[in-house]
């Protein structure tokens, strides 16, 4: 099976007391061959989107992405992560060994946190400004970078406290960003890319039906 666009919702239905993965909504069960009709509203094929976005059609975001490849072509839950801030049109600001950087592309599958409320108008206005000045501090000079001290994540939420400063409100360490806003996204992520290998290789993925478990199937929560 062709890999699928990594920013399609995949489908889950239910029969043979499976939850059944895949791509789109099929006529016949792959487990039992037998037609498929939706009658009731709980037969109904559940779309599931995918927690990937083109970061570069984000604006006041804090993106993450692998340092090389993406998350559903040559991650394997391990490698180096890289993350950066967008302005309002998408350009990425990221801060590695070379210094800052502006990029117009390679942010194309991300794991995406918006930074800023739609209706915090006089925040939007200010944001490019904000991002353009914090990157030209000296502290983000290509020697000063330190890979596990001085890195982009530092980067990224010092601009973020940075923001939270002007806006009078308390700033966050590492740990309380990591743990209230990424952690969250990347488990759903890691389930995503589980289901989505699975179905790039067999054509659909099964799990067994929560009421089979009973209780709540962990790739059932991707739904929720």
């Amino acid at each position: 099976m062709q890999p699928l666009d990594s920013e399609k919702s995949l489908i889950k239905i239910s029969h043979c007391n499976k939850d059944i993965f895949g791509s789109s909504v099929p006529k016949h069960c792959p487990l039992c061959g037998q037609s498929l009709v939706y009658r009731k509203l709980e037969e109904a094929p559940v779309s599931i989107p995918s927690p990937f976005v083109n970061g570069h059609r984000e604006r006041c975001s804090f993106l993450l992405k692998p340092t090389t490849g993406t998350f559903l072509s040559g991650y394997d839950g391990s490698s180096d992560l890289h993350v950066g801030i967008t302005n309002t049109k998408g350009l990425v600001y990221n801060y590695n060994e070379a210094g800052v950087h502006k990029a117009e592309h390679g942010w194309e599958q991300c794991v995406n946190i918006p930074l800023v409320q739609p209706d915090m108008y006089g925040l939007l206005e200010q944001w490019d400004l904000y991002l353009e000045q914090f990157s030209a501090a000296e502290i983000w000079l290509p020697h000063r970078y330190d890979e596990h001290l001085h890195n982009c994540y530092t980067y990224a939420l010092m601009f973020i406290n940075c923001v939270l400063s002007a806006q009078k409100q308390q700033p966050m360490n590492k740990s309380e960003f990591t743990e209230k806003f990424v952690i969250p996204r990347t488990r759903k992520a890691s389930k995503y890319i589980t289901i989505y290998k699975e179905i790039c290789k067999n054509g659909f993925y099964t799990v067994d039906h929560p009421s089979q478990e009973g209780g709540t199937s962990t790739v059932g929560r991707l739904t929720s």
